[in-house]
């Protein structure tokens, strides 16, 4: 891929999301839309979604397009419910090896999912390169390729014989691709309308069992309140009646979300949206300012209403601060969900029942329950779970491995949350598996758009 003295020709690249995972609903690939910004004014870029082209259409896009460097979107490795366990890098690897087969381009791997573990999803794809960290470092690799160098050397890239090194948050320019030429938007507003919009990267929250930290780095980097909101209006007027806010939790800086808010406002903002919502305390008018900037869903991340739970899971709020939230949540007048999850360190029958018997002073929400947390390297419940023998060192922690209390199990817990629901269909274990997505998808072909959770509530 060496050109020469100076001048080199674009490079043909081209981008494929592998995720059809489509509980509750299908997710737009947001992270592709930067990877596309940090290379497509110099390169020709195309995306694969592989939502909407199936093997044989992704073939003749190999032949025509014949591109020299594929990038592979690992947003996930797994589902993370322990109840309805699902894990993708086998199909990862089948679509790898196919790749193989067609196409000498290449393939570079990347994603959140990818970042989580480099090394062990690296070996396992067996892929030429990987981003560790966001993706705007592809630009730098490419960069690097565009010139005859290996880019074996670049922080965050990893390759054959290279370690793993964790580079610092990416702190160059953030360019979203989004419209016209990428056309993949269009399916999901044929699924509910739905796009993503991304306010800021990093989290300052410490929650034990999180890789957010890892993946974005601990502190905060915030988009420019005017820039959110000229975003979220290309998506409107792309044809989304809906968006959702991606960042670990919108509030996490609130007097930034405010901004945002405001911004929309300003801006012409008109269709509604959601995201996900620390209950932490807040101004008494914040629900109301962002109600009337749009926000229809607020998705709390409340995961038990047991202090000593909470306390356990380095949470920061209690269960005073959730009630509250709820509360001004609900008297703005937006649907409101909660999100629980259960068996971590520490808990046991009592702080179950706890958890539940506070639950019913939640009035009018959806509530959806996790039994068993996810176990991911370089977090305290990683920690945690090998100080207890739980895991040792040579545990695969690519196949997924829950973490599990002492005092009660995944079983006990589902059986208890399970007969306290007494069937209100506004509780709902796990995400709500195969059924809830088919109905989701009639809903969104009858042309009812966002989450749609809210017709849960009773």
């Amino acid at each position: 891929m060496h050109y020469g003295h100076g001048v080199y020709p674009p490079l043909k690249i081209l981008l494929i999301s592998p995720n059809t995972l489509s509980v509750p609903y299908p997710v737009y690939p947001i992270g592709l839309d930067y990877v596309a910004g940090a290379v497509s004014d110099r390169h020709q870029v195309q995306i694969a979604d592989m939502n909407i082209v199936n093997r044989d259409e992704l073939d003749l896009i190999l032949q025509g397009f014949s591109p020299e460097i594929i990038g592979l979107s690992c947003r996930n490795i797994d589902n993370t419910e322990a109840g309805d366990p699902l894990y993708f890098i086998k199909e990862y690897q089948e679509l790898v090896a196919w790749l193989r087969r067609r196409s000498a381009a290449i393939i570079v791997c990347g994603g959140s999912g990818f970042t989580i573990m480099p090394e062990k999803v690296f070996a396992a794809l067996q892929v030429d390169y990987g981003i560790i960290g966001e993706g705007e470092r592809f630009r730098l690799l490419v960069d690097a390729l565009e010139k005859g160098e290996d880019g074996k050397n670049l922080p965050g890239v990893l390759a054959a014989e290279v370690h793993e090194t964790i580079p610092p948050p990416w702190n160059g320019s953030l360019r979203r691709e989004f419209g016209s030429s990428f056309p993949h938007y269009r399916f999901y507003l044929d699924k509910g309308s739905m796009l993503n919009l991304q306010t800021k990267r990093g989290c300052s929250f410490r929650c034990i069992y999180c890789p957010y930290p890892h993946i974005e780095g601990g502190k905060h980097r915030l988009s420019e309140p005017d820039e959110v909101a000229r975003t979220a209006l290309r998506l409107q007027e792309a044809g989304a009646q809906y968006f959702f806010i991606t960042d670990s939790a919108f509030n996490s800086d609130i007097n930034h979300s405010l901004e945002v808010g405001k911004a929309f406002r300003r801006i012409g903002i008109t269709i509604p949206w959601g995201g996900f919502f620390a209950p932490v305390r807040l101004p008494g008018d914040y629900f109301t300012i962002m109600k009337d900037a749009g926000l229809k869903h607020v998705e709390f991340g409340t995961e038990s209403l047991a202090d000593r739970m909470l306390q356990s899971y380095r949470k920061p709020f209690r269960a005073a601060d959730v009630f509250a939230a709820h509360r001004q949540a609900r008297g703005a007048g937006l649907h409101v969900a909660h999100y629980m999850l259960m068996g971590g360190p520490g808990e046991s029958t009592s702080t179950i029942k706890e958890s539940l018997e506070n639950i019913e002073y939640l009035d009018k929400a959806a509530l959806f329950f996790f039994i068993g947390i996810r176990i991911y390297p370089r977090t305290p419940l990683f920690d945690i779970a090998l100080a207890e023998g739980k895991i040792t060192r040579e545990t695969n922690m690519l196949k997924p491995v829950y973490y599990e209390a002492d005092d009660i199990d995944r079983e006990t817990i589902e059986a208890l949350v399970t007969q306290h629901a007494d069937k209100r269909i506004n509780w709902i274990i796990g995400s709500g598996g195969a059924d809830s997505a088919s109905i989701v998808d009639k809903l969104h072909n009858r042309g009812f758009t966002g989450p749609l959770w809210e017709y849960l509530i009773r």
